[in-house]
């Protein structure tokens, strides 16, 4: 049977790294990809078509790649439509048809866990079994990445804002993806184990998941891709300006998450990340309320400048129009067909 193996995880936590990693094992993935840029030279190995997907619908909800709302997916599944589910359709199928019947396709969108009930779905209409390989990495580091990869250009408020932000989005995302995976066959891979020694890690993944890695014991093509300098960032907190109640919760996942490596159904772990979950959403809501005058004032504040705005336009369309009228005015009446031609009347 096909497989179709979704790669997923926080954004910066190594999926690029992953799903490199399996195309050179002789995976496919559908082309063409998402083309490298100066955020990830060695490329993203991310099907272009899932990709624009993903992005025409959740950019278009303000669900973000990582997003600390607990009910983000909630929002991004119910602007599911028929129309919308059915281009998946007919993009898998494609794909599908194009494969040999033991073929793994492999698909890399981090954004695909706030919609993975529908890939289920999809893929098994298709007569195909989804797998999923989940790239883990310290919730420090990725953040710590992620402020090199974006934040290097914004002020010091604002990068400490979004530190806060994408620690929370690291967690829930990970409660996200570990509760909707359970179905089905799935493996949780460290980026340091990938990074240290990718063949014990694809192995063990590979065994998880039912697939065949092929021969790793020669010289591979992944011994050159991989390399211990792709993780530079340090899992420390030191610098970084996250509140210690959110730094407590953050460890405390990463922890429970590591079960999962060796063991994708360790029961104890999906207990204590549902407890976690819980958690989280709590303190998600107590921050909600808290900042409920600031975020009225905010809106408050981009409504006036969107009038603002509005009106600084209305304005010069008025003279345009008022220049419009005094040059006609100025031209005096248009001239009639006899005048224009020259005839007598």
């Amino acid at each position: 049977m096909r497989k179709v193996l979704l790669v997923t995880g926080s954004g910066r936590s190594g999926t690029s790294s992953a799903a490199g990693t399996l195309k050179r094992l002789g995976f496919h993935v559908p082309q063409p990809e998402v083309p490298t840029d100066e955020k990830n030279p060695r490329g993203y190995y991310e099907p272009l078509w899932v990709a624009q997907f993903h992005k025409e619908w959740l950019d278009g909800l303000g669900v973000r790649t990582i997003d600390g709302r607990p009910y983000a997916g909630e929002v991004a599944l119910a602007d599911l439509t028929p129309e919308r589910e059915g281009r998946l359709r007919g993009w898998l199928a494609a794909e599908l048809a194009a494969r040999a019947a033991d073929d793994v396709v492999v698909v890399k969108e981090t954004r695909a866990y706030w919609v993975y009930p529908l890939w289920q779905r999809v893929v098994a209409d298709a007569g195909a079994a989804l797998v999923s390989l989940t790239m883990l990495r310290h919730p420090a580091q990725v953040v710590r990445s992620r402020d090199a990869a974006y934040l290097s250009d914004w002020s010091d408020d604002l990068r400490r804002q979004r530190e806060v932000a994408n620690v929370a989005a690291w967690a829930n995302a990970l409660f996200v993806t570990e509760r909707a995976t359970r179905d089905n066959p799935r493996a949780f891979v460290p980026y340091p184990d990938l990074l240290a020694d990718w063949r014990a890690a694809v192995t063990r993944a590979c065994g998880q998941l039912g697939l065949d890695p092929g021969d790793l014991a020669a010289q591979h093509p992944v011994d050159d891709f991989l390399t211990a300098s792709l993780n530079r960032s340090a899992d420390t907190w030191e610098g970084l300006h996250v509140p210690d109640v959110l730094v407590d919760l953050a460890e405390r996942t990463w922890s429970a998450a590591q079960t999962l490596v060796l063991d994708p159904a360790d029961s104890g772990a999906r207990t204590a990340l549902d407890g976690l979950a819980q958690e989280y959403a709590d303190l998600h809501g107590t921050a909600v309320a808290v900042a409920s005058d600031e975020t009225a004032a905010q809106v408050l504040a981009q409504k006036r400048a969107l009038q603002e705005r509005l009106a600084v336009k209305n304005e010069r369309l008025d003279r345009l129009r008022r220049r419009v009228r005094e040059l006609e005015a100025a031209a005096g009446p248009a001239a009639g067909p006899a005048e224009a031609t020259g005839e007598a009347r």
